[in-house]
């Protein structure tokens, strides 16, 4: 039996799930191909980028179950979510050495987690912060 790694991702306000298992770069987000799931094509490359940067496209099948957001949201959290799966395969590599997946993925910034969230709106504003127009007369 393969191994399979499992890992989570959140970015705003989705949730991502992801199954990885070892196969031909195939990626599949809550049962469709992720070409037809995402709208856009630089949102599936930055998705890709935990596995472009250590050289894993072809090397494993990811299966992704996404809630909660959008588009952009969801590609956060998927992100995350293969990166930490890819750290948890390579666990046993030594987090010094310069081929570690840890020191490349941290190096372009895909292990931390975005915090920024929608602000609340506030009672007599618009928005968050957009105020009423005023009128002076």
């Amino acid at each position: 039996m393969s191994k399979v790694i499992t890992a989570s991702g959140r970015r705003k306000a989705s949730t991502a799930q992801v199954k990885m298992t070892p196969g031909t770069g195939k990626i599949t987000v809550n049962g469709v191909d992720v070409n037809e799931y995402l709208p856009f094509e630089v949102l599936v490359m930055d998705l890709k980028q935990p596995l472009v940067v250590t050289n894993n496209e072809t090397s494993f099948d990811i299966e992704v179950v996404v809630r909660g957001g959008g588009y952009s949201g969801q590609t956060g959290a998927i992100r995350l979510a293969i990166a930490k799966a890819l750290l948890a395969y390579d666990k046993d590599t030594d987090p010094n050495s310069d081929s570690s997946y840890r020191k490349i993925l941290k190096a372009e910034g895909l292990i931390t987690r975005d915090p920024r969230i929608k602000e609340r709106k506030k009672y007599g504003l618009r928005k968050a912060r957009r105020a009423p127009q005023f009128s002076k007369r």
